[in-house]
């Protein structure tokens, strides 16, 4: 099922994201993570790319493995370092694995890259390019987006126009980077509305059950950490339980003010790790169920 319908059919969406293993000798476990997952009912499943794509078969075959038997599946799926018979190839192949939904991006930089290397020999630099490419060829097609401004963009005003480009060039929906104060979102969205951006958004959720992931999120994201969120990983930072239940209870609280002021599509970042996912879900399972209309919640 394409990721528009389901949006277009749900008032309230909620979807995880999932990393492939590097190493061949993981993918099983990384595999029963994907199937755990699928227990909880999201609406669909995201599997990311390694840098350069690196995980690229990796990431085809998990996605083939969860549409085929569990539910839809977002098949991450970069530019860089591909030429545009390689391109061409990976497209026929997912259409091959009957994967229809599509997260185009860019992609990072790889660490190995050389001085001087051409990243993008296929002539496509950006993610806007690769929207038509997939749209052509009759996928449904994500974009990612950044609250707080894409780091290499110059100002906020020059990031929600090329933003804009990418919307235009076909895009059917929008996932944000992670964030933690939700007023980031809203002031966001506001953007977005003002520029005419009208597809579905779905709101990045990271949740922090370890004091030591800010820094690393930080470095990731250039996420504004709140005092409040500051303020329990410094006071449980040597209690593993009380900060990973903390942590829970944070994202919970920011999925639930989402969900009230009328944000429409939840996507969290599990970091492979099901059982924050259930806790979240148990959290939360009435609240999607009555926003959704669903008798006896």
């Amino acid at each position: 099922m394409k990721i528009s319908e389901i949006l277009s059919s749900k008032k309230v969406t909620v979807s995880f994201e999932i990393f492939p293993p590097k190493k061949q000798d993981a993918f099983e476990s990384v595999k029963n993570t994907a199937i755990e997952l699928t227990s909880l009912h999201p609406d669909f499943i995201s599997i990311t790319y390694g840098a350069g794509g690196s995980t690229q078969s990796n990431t085809a075959e998990l996605a083939q493995i969860i549409e085929k038997n569990y539910t839809t599946a977002l098949n991450h799926f970069t530019c860089i370092r591909s030429t545009r018979e390689q391109l061409e190839n990976s497209i026929n192949m997912l259409k091959e694995k009957n994967i229809s939904n599509v997260l185009a991006l860019r992609g990072d930089f790889p660490k190995d890259g050389q001085e001087g290397e051409n990243f993008f020999p296929s002539g496509l630099c950006h993610a806007s390019d690769l929207v038509p490419l997939f749209k052509d060829n009759g996928f449904c097609v994500g974009g990612a987006c950044y609250p707080e401004g894409h780091p290499e963009s110059r100002n906020r005003d020059d990031d929600i126009e090329r933003l804009k480009y990418k919307v235009d060039a076909g895009v059917d929906f929008l996932t944000t980077q992670m964030f933690f104060d939700n007023d980031m979102l809203y002031s966001f969205l506001y953007r977005l509305q003002t520029a005419g951006i009208r597809v579905p958004v779905l709101a990045g959720i990271m949740p922090i059950t370890n004091a030591n992931q800010v820094k690393r999120m930080v470095d990731l994201s250039n996420a504004y950490i709140p005092r409040k969120l500051l303020s329990i990983c410094d006071r449980f930072r040597d209690s593993p339980d009380a900060m990973k239940q903390a942590g829970i209870a944070y994202a919970t609280d920011q999925i639930i003010d989402l969900i009230s002021n009328g944000v429409r599509g939840i996507h969290i970042y599990t970091m492979n790790k099901p059982d924050i996912a259930r806790a979240i879900m148990r959290n939360i399972d009435s609240i999607i169920a009555a926003t959704n209309g669903v008798i006896g919640s």
